[in-house]
């Protein structure tokens, strides 16, 4: 295995471009109205509390969703700003730009909230919508159905993945969220050719899946799966229907964090002929949630991946040389 394939990276799609998380840096590339790569580069920091608690198992999910979710906010905040600074630039005269003001913070507003939608899914608002509203239209549509809670729990769950199917297939029709997805296919694509030890050029990227295990759409999918089999342990049995919302939102945390560990298992498991098999439900979920992009887009992502890797080096050196200043003579 090439040397560099040892390091494990991430990153999400934004508006016109990518962003990679590093081991000392996140950067974001996106593309401009006038064919420029702008770079965001935030550098990581954590404190110590967290990275204590980034070592336990199923906690150490939590914290990386929250943390992810807040710094990838950054970053997607950066490309609406781009976005929105390039749509203003090419309204032409000042007069015209003013007549096209309501209509252009109109469209800006609905394209936070998509993206800020499409993003977040599984965490904090989103997430407990999506917790709550299956669980009421099973209760509501079948609560005569079954005895057995388990039986509850199995509708349940499959009510959850035709929402989430039907609710990734709209927004996907939208020109800005399949733009989206095909930076989010993009990603993809340069993170399997680096991890395949690949030079990074879009010829050999493109020859790549716009698929990956350790994608965060596979995530969503393993929160319907495992969240199932917790609300059917026997201890977690309710009588009505807001002990039910009640009981899964106080194990939201519990499901994600299990979910965050089932994730790493299968994506260290992908190797393996039959256990590879359990990462498959999030793959076929990728297929919504990723588009192939095209060859510029592939670009911008191999910048913001060159990019990321050039400042994470630097700054391993700098802590490097800070470790182990040099001697005198």
């Amino acid at each position: 295995m090439p040397e560099q394939s040892k390091s494990i990276y991430g990153g999400q799609a934004v508006i016109e471009g990518v962003m990679f998380a590093g081991k000392h840096v996140n950067v974001t590339a996106v593309r401009r109205k006038n064919d420029e790569i702008e770079f965001y580069e935030v550098p990581r920091t954590s404190q110590r509390w967290t990275a204590s608690l980034k070592k336990i198992p199923i906690l150490r999910g939590v914290v990386g969703i929250v943390e992810s979710s807040a710094k990838g906010s950054q970053h997607l905040n950066f490309s609406m700003e781009a976005y929105a600074e390039d749509e203003t630039a090419e309204e032409g005269a000042a007069e015209t730009a003013k007549k096209a003001e309501p209509e252009k913070k109109g469209f800006s507003l609905g394209m936070i909230v998509s993206v800020a939608v499409a993003g977040v899914l599984s965490f904090i608002f989103g997430k407990l919508i999506f917790t709550a509203v299956p669980a009421a239209i099973e209760e509501a549509l079948f609560k005569q159905l079954f005895e057995n809670q388990v039986g509850h729990n199995l509708l349940e769950g499959l009510i959850k993945i035709i929402l989430l199917l039907v609710y990734l297939y709209f927004i996907s029709l939208t020109p800005i969220i399949k733009r989206l997805f095909q930076y989010h296919g993009a990603e993809h694509k340069v993170i399997s050719a680096y991890e395949a030890g690949e030079k990074l050029t879009v010829e050999n990227v493109q020859k790549y899946s716009r698929l990956h295990y350790r994608c965060g759409s596979s995530f969503i999918v393993f929160t319907v799966i495992v969240g199932v089999v917790v609300y059917s342990l026997p201890i977690f049995e309710w009588e009505t229907i807001w002990e039910r919302i009640y009981i899964r939102i106080l194990l939201l945390p519990v499901v994600l964090g299990l979910s965050y560990e089932v994730l790493r298992i299968t994506n260290a498991m992908r190797d393996i002929p039959v256990l590879r098999l359990l990462g498959y439900p999030g793959l076929w979920l990728q297929l919504l949630t990723t588009k192939e992009p095209n060859d510029e887009q592939v670009k911008v992502s191999i910048a913001s991946f060159n990019r990321m890797l050039e400042l994470d080096r630097e700054a391993a050196a700098g802590a490097a040389l800070t470790a182990h200043p040099p001697k005198a003579i």
